[in-house]
């Protein structure tokens, strides 16, 4: 997912207040009724376009409306569609209702007040999130304000075949001498790849001496010292990577089959229950199990965010409500489905809600709440659109 730089810049007035009001639940549903939701999300993964699907068929059975998942493999492509709306003067049914969005991409739109809303508090279902141990009100360190909601949570593993590797890594550091003894056995995405940047993001703030640097914007601070254990650990890296670094996965999913085709032992995830998932669906061998660093790992909230000028913002909502029921959520959960964190708090769901959550085998390879450890905040947007853009400079050609 790129960040477009210049989206924050652009002049643009100040989107209108959320209309239809959230806080009229009953009128959202009847303008609801009826209407086609066009979501732009991520389509680069079999389970999760199912879920979507299922979600799809919730929705249309309960309130009739229709959800169509457009497949993105860029959520900046999304942003670029909203952005050229607006310079259009397309300020009513534009082409897209639902974004699944986070981090930059969020700071951009929200800066450039390309959001509706304020719609997210006033939902019914989120009266269920946890808003207390979870980051659901802040987004890379800015304050969400109500104009996306939460649907999943999110956290750093790392993937290994315990027939290869005996013994997890505590830091990345353990990792990189792990890589120099057993070159072309890791890898990871290629930047700017959602999945790529967020190894970079991990290793700087496993690296760095002081991790509250991280929460300023990069122009506040020294970047060049505060990334100058990051590039060195990468030089060490990458000639130990698989195909020497001169190539990488473009995926999460291609990385996952690199493991499974054996061409390498040690994969990164952004989903605790991924590899629980892939077993599962046979898409990796039942001997890989995850593991996080000893000083904890990144960890965030995935969003949904309704654009400024959807001619379904009623029926958005109501797909966001849905993805925060506790029916939806624990499905997410289901490693057999997504295996993602969920984003409610269990004292606050009905008991019988509860009972299916604590009944739910969240599977061989996923690591319990306990085990997952530390959860490291995400720098603030700017150092992950910075280290992106370096990463291409230094390491984007073969070399």
């Amino acid at each position: 997912m790129r960040f477009l730089p210049l989206v924050a810049a652009l002049a643009f007035p100040m989107a209108a207040a959320a209309t239809p009001d959230p806080s009229d639940w009953e009128a959202v549903l009847q303008e609801a009724d009826g209407q086609t939701v066009y979501w732009n999300a991520w389509g680069g993964s079999t389970t999760t376009n199912d879920f979507i699907a299922w979600v799809g068929a919730r929705v249309s059975e309960r309130h009739g409306v229709t959800l169509e998942h457009v497949k993105l493999t860029d959520t900046a492509d999304a942003v670029t569609r909203v952005v050229s709306e607006k310079q259009a003067g397309e300020d009513s049914d534009g082409a897209i209702d639902l974004i699944w969005i986070n981090g930059a991409n969020f700071a951009a739109m929200k800066e450039a007040d390309l959001l509706f809303g304020p719609f997210a508090e006033q939902l019914p279902n989120w009266g269920y999130v946890d808003t207390e141990g979870k980051t659901v009100r802040t987004d890379f360190t800015v304050p969400t304000e109500g104009y996306e909601s939460p649907w999943a949570m999110a956290q750093v593993v790392f993937m290994y075949d315990t027939a290869d590797i005996t013994e997890p890594f505590g830091s990345m550091t353990a990792i990189l001498e792990w890589a120099k003894a057993n070159p072309g056995r890791f890898t990871y995405p290629q930047p700017p790849d959602f999945l790529g940047t967020t190894f970079l993001k991990q290793a700087l703030v496993d690296l760095t001496d002081d991790i509250e640097v991280l929460q300023k914007p990069v122009t506040e601070v020294d970047y060049d010292a505060v990334t100058a254990p990051l590039w060195s650990f990468l030089e060490e890296l990458t000639p130990n990577l698989w195909r020497q670094g001169r190539a990488y996965p473009q995926s999460g999913p291609a990385q996952l089959q690199l493991i499974a085709d054996g061409e390498i032992d040690l994969a990164i995830s952004f989903s605790p229950g991924e590899a629980t998932a892939a077993i599962a669906n046979n898409q990796l061998p039942d001997t890989v199990r995850t593991f996080v660093l000893d000083n904890g790992t990144i960890g965030n909230a995935s969003f949904v965010a309704i654009p400024y000028n959807s001619g379904s913002a009623a029926g958005a909502m109501v797909v966001a409500n849905v993805l925060m029921s506790p029916e939806a959520q624990l499905r997410a959960q289901d490693p057999e489905v997504l295996g993602y964190g969920t984003v409610l708090d269990m004292d606050k769901i009905p008991r019988d809600d509860r009972a299916a959550f604590e009944a739910l085998d969240l599977g061989i390879a996923t690591l319990s709440p306990e085990e997952l450890g530390n959860v490291q905040a995400e720098p603030h947007p700017s150092w992950m659109t910075r280290i992106a853009e370096e990463w291409a400079t230094r390491y984007g050609t073969a070399r």
